[in-house]
């Protein structure tokens, strides 16, 4: 549910339709951004976010990708529908660049499957073949015109023409040449053509000495274009010729179109598959100009954002040469209403504006201008009221408009709903207006929604201070400059200012000592103690989320525990199981060749011969029944052999991984992980196929869910643990170093920080216990020192 009907244009998203519009190649892309809807379906919106990163990611790899001749083509298939009717040349030109795209987009995504997996699954949009696309090549040329041989009887028709041109053209120049040659002609003059025919021109006053057919003069009436008479023939000729090539273009496009139809159900679904990538390119190209990323989303609900920004507020900031400042914004089920309060055009609303901006771009499935790292979710109904909503016709006043806004909100308002109220109680008497908003606020808490206020009233502050799901927020202000910092403080309530911003302004000190009298010492003990109450409301609900999370924490890990146990149980009676029935089998089979032996020495009465024999067999049986070694698993890909090349696709022979090479310098290459880069021993490579490369990473993926190439993306061989708690550190340095050893890396960096030396210790203490690291040393002074960890892994 969204309130008003009006909230794109309160929160000013019409622009963000303009500026995605702005990078769509066609209008079957822009035709999906005016269909693009607020969703609260979390499968939705997931797939969405997903499908619209990694078209981010494809860009940024340089992947060659289609990029003209995104053709809406529906018009065309409207008109083709009817029975009868035919397109022409540059309408099945058009129609067929347009195939010729979609082709190359449906061969792009089965060749990038594993990388791309989302954009891959929207090729069930299309169920289409190429009959269609190869119909229309033999009929329409490269430049959108009908081929020669599109038939028999054009090819003939054409034919006669060139034949009967270069007929005409002859007896032209023969007749022009002994006009010139009679002074008949008008200098530098040559043969055109006027109404379709061929003529030369002649001197007005020379007219009558040629017979022929005048038909045109130049501007100034000095040069007549005639048509001699013994040509008249040959150009009537050409002209019925004309006729009759016109007729078949027209037979052989009625055909095609009639071919074409059949298709028009499977077009259409296809093209829109078109637009939808279209759609989503736009998406990407927009997050990129904008620093915008898919962050994290899950269903419990809760807000925490790094480094929130509004679109159109930087961009706007960026064409004066300013830099916009991020918000960190904390909401949860113990802090679900923050109440922002501070000076005027301190940045109070621009902060409301921008989580109402980021999460409804956010719902729509658009990346959105906050870190990766963030978290968010879903809500079911977005209200807000902003702006000035005074309706003369209804007789409304602003704040009747605004407590029209504050009924159906608290009507309607429940735990899935977020909202957003601008100078919440302003419009009326402070004294009556703050106990109203008062009354408003608390009513809203009970519906366990969440949001963002802002307002100038103390007693608002008051109450978000006192109670669960409430918190205050202040705009910083530099009290010293007299100038606001707009940068957004949780958990403390923000002043107005008013007597410091008066004294700037210049107001006289008699006024300001007026009202500081008049304000009281009573009113400055309460706003500091009002701090301190929600300092200390801070504490305690940062203690309790803590607990909370470990709570959940260790919830998961019991459940964790007893699956594997449960697993382990399970697969230990299987495992014991099986081994006795092959100890069983294998004890016979021993027992069957040893009585068999000792029966046949027996025979052979221990016979030399015969007992060297039997003690190979025994031998050989206890070969057999020796336990394999494990097997190390590599990639498995076909080894080409041949000499090693720059550009050639490679295989490590000790761990398996696959890369390919850069450059060679004597007996070392540098070769390509990913997007990472290593310097190694060519004796340690051998030469594979880059076919068989896709097909392992693409195999490995499915097999593993291990996708090296979207691994080696992502992975940075640089890791920040400051910060971090000591038990949080474990997992981190231990995910760390496993992925860098499973992606073939050595070297890699800690950045824990010099200070007590507690972070350097634990990390040093869990890297030491890993049997891949090989090395631990101290970054060089310049780059960091002790403050940093330098890890060699093994080769």
């Amino acid at each position: 549910m969204l309130y008003p009907k009006n909230l794109e244009e309160k929160i000013n998203f019409q622009k963000i339709r303009e500026l995605l519009k702005e990078e769509c190649t066609s209008t079957l892309g822009m035709d999906f951004v005016d269909k693009m809807t607020y969703s609260k379906d979390f499968r939705l919106v997931n797939r969405l976010l997903d499908q619209t990163e990694e078209f981010k990611q494809l860009i940024l790899s340089g992947e060659l990708f289609p990029s003209s001749n995104f053709t809406n083509i529906h018009p065309y298939l409207e008109k083709s529908k009817i029975e009868g009717t035919y397109l022409y040349e540059d309408e099945f030109h058009e129609v067929k660049l347009a195939l010729f795209t979609l082709s190359r987009c449906i061969e792009f995504f089965l060749d990038h499957e594993a990388e791309y997996p989302q954009l891959f699954q929207l090729l069930g949009l299309v169920n289409l073949n190429n009959d269609l696309l190869r119909a229309i090549e033999s009929i329409i040329d490269e430049k959108g015109k009908i081929r020669n041989n599109a038939s028999k009887e054009l090819s003939i028709i054409r034919s006669q023409i060139l034949y009967e041109e270069n007929r005409l053209r002859k007896v032209l120049e023969r007749i022009f040449r002994e006009a010139r040659s009679k002074g008949l002609t008008p200098d530098d003059a040559s043969i055109t053509i006027r109404g379709g025919r061929m003529v030369i021109p002649v001197l007005a006053e020379n007219k009558r000495k040629i017979k022929g057919f005048i038909h045109d003069e130049s501007a100034t009436g000095q040069t007549v274009f005639l048509e001699p008479a013994e040509v008249l023939d040959i150009n009537n000729e050409l002209k019925d010729l004309a006729y009759m090539e016109r007729r078949e273009i027209q037979k052989i496009l009625t055909k095609l179109t009639d071919e074409l139809r059949p298709y028009i159900p499977e077009l259409r679904k296809a093209f829109h598959f078109l637009g939808l990538v279209d759609f989503i390119r736009a998406k990407a190209r927009y997050a990129l100009k904008t620093g915008s990323n898919r962050p994290n989303l899950e269903k419990q609900r809760q807000l925490n954002w790094s480094n929130a920004r509004h679109p159109l507020l930087e961009a706007a900031l960026k064409q004066q040469g300013k830099q916009i400042i991020p918000l960190n914004i904390q909401l949860d089920h113990n802090r679900r209403l923050l109440i922002i309060s501070g000076p005027n055009a301190g940045g109070k609303s621009v902060s409301l504006k921008t989580v109402a901006m980021v999460q409804y771009m956010l719902q729509c499935g658009l990346l959105v201008p906050i870190e990766s790292y963030s978290t968010s979710c879903l809500f079911d109904h977005f209200f807000i009221d902003i702006g000035d909503e005074q309706n003369i016709e209804n007789d409304l006043s602003t704040y009747s408009s605004h407590l029209m806004s504050m009924k159906y909100f608290t009507q309607f308002a429940d735990k899935k709903t977020i909202l957003f109220i601008d100078e919440f109680g302003t419009g009326t008497e402070p004294q009556f207006g703050g106990a109203i908003a008062e009354g408003i606020l608390l009513a809203l808490n009970k519906t366990g929604a969440y949001g963002v206020i802002t307002t100038h009233y103390g007693n608002l502050k008051q109450i978000a201070a006192k109670n669960q799901g409430l918190v205050n927020g202040a705009m910083r202000y530099d009290v010293d400059k007299l100038e606001p910092l707009y940068q957004l403080e949780i958990g403390k309530p923000g002043s107005s200012f008013a007597l410091e911003i008066a004294s700037k302004i210049g107001i006289s000190k008699d006024i300001i000592e007026y009202a500081k009298v008049n304000i009281g010492e009573e009113r400055v003990k309460y706003d500091r103690l009002l701090t301190k109450l929600e300092n200390e409301k801070v504490k305690y609900e940062q203690i309790l989320l803590e607990n909370q999370k470990k709570e959940r924490l260790l919830d998961q890990r019991l459940k964790e525990y007893g699956l594997l146990k449960e697993e382990l149980e399970k697969n230990k009676k299987q495992y014991i199981q099986e081994a006795k029935v092959e100890a069983k089998a294998l004890l016979d089979q021993v027992n069957k060749k040893i009585e068999a032996s000792i029966k046949e020495i027996k025979e052979s009465k221990a016979d030399s011969k015969v007992s060297k024999k039997i003690r190979e067999d025994i031998e050989f049986l206890k070969r057999e029944v020796k336990p394999d070694q494990p097997v190390v698993s590599v990639a498995d890909v076909k080894v080409i052999g041949g000499e090693i090349k720059e550009g050639d696709f490679v295989r490590l022979k000790d761990n398996g991984a696959l890369a390919q090479v850069l450059t060679l310098k004597k007996k070392e290459a540098d070769i390509s992980i990913g997007d990472l880069k290593s310097t190694v021993k060519i004796s340690r490579l051998e030469k594979v196929s880059h076919g068989e490369v896709k097909k392992e990473k693409k195999s490995f993926a499915k097999r593993t869910g291990f996708d090296t190439h979207t691994k080696m993306m992502d992975f940075s061989p640089n890791l920040d643990i400051r910060g971090k708690r000591g038990e949080e550190i474990l997992p981190i340095v231990q995910n760390f170093i496993d992925d860098a050893y499973m992606l073939g890396l050595r070297d890699l960096r800690i950045v824990h920080g010099k200070g007590d030396g507690i972070l350097r210790d634990i990390a040093r203490n869990i890297l030491r216990g890993m049997k891949p690291v090989a090395k631990l040393e101290d970054e060089h002074a310049d780059r960091g020192g002790a403050g940093v960890t330098l890890v060699t892994l093994r080769a």
